[in-house]
């Protein structure tokens, strides 16, 4: 695979990076506390330390700590949830296919790993398309994490990402219905995001 150049950030990095009290995005690794409201960020699950780096199946380096059902860190030893294998080719019609799968199960988290993918490979035109996509679906994470804060900023920055994709939506996507609906949940910081979520394509919609 190509090599990714760094044009926002790993998605999974996005999930660290939402101040769960004001709901700030941060640019970097979340430091100590938040540069915005000052909420110290809380400390994760003590770890059992392991000599050496982490890695997969494939023996690429890979954070094996365990993930509760919505990508939260466990200590090692846990008894985690499934994860997605990391680097897998797929279509987009297969990408969203799964990531739909994955979401009406209830499983954001486990959506974006499968969106994420299909970002690092995809052709240049379409990776702001997926990149944007991964946030929706980072979003929907925070949401089912009670955090409705953190869930306006990455909406926010989906319905922004997939602008340039209304006027001719790609593979059947519901360009128009996510951004709305991510438009209208991002302005609603008080409440979780509406149980209403739009599918990723339109009724009938294909690649």
């Amino acid at each position: 695979m190509a090599e990714v150049e760094n044009d926002g950030g790993d998605a999974a990095c996005w999930l660290e990076r939402v101040c769960p009290e004001c709901g700030r995005l941060s640019e970097g690794p979340a430091a100590g506390s938040c540069e915005q409201c000052g909420a110290v960020a809380a400390a994760p699950p003590r770890a059992v330390r392991r000599p050496g780096r982490d890695r997969d199946a494939a023996g690429r380096a890979r954070n094996g700590r365990p993930r509760d059902g919505l990508g939260r860190p466990l200590p090692y030893g846990a008894q985690g949830a499934p994860r997605q294998p990391e680097g897998v080719q797929r279509s987009a019609e297969r990408t969203l296919t799964e990531a739909q799968q994955l979401l009406d199960a209830g499983m954001p988290f486990h959506a974006h790993e499968v969106l994420e993918d299909r970002w690092k490979a995809a052709p240049g035109p379409e990776r702001p398309l997926w990149r944007a996509l991964a946030q929706y679906a980072v979003g929907l994470t925070h949401a089912a994490r009670g955090n409705p804060t953190g869930a306006a900023a990455l909406l926010a920055r989906a319905a922004e990402g997939l602008a340039p994709f209304e006027a001719a939506p790609p593979f059947g996507i519901d360009i128009a219905g996510i951004r709305h609906w991510a438009g209208q949940e991002a302005a609603v910081t008080t409440t979780a995001p509406s149980p209403e979520v739009p599918a990723l394509r339109a009724s009938g919609g294909g690649s």
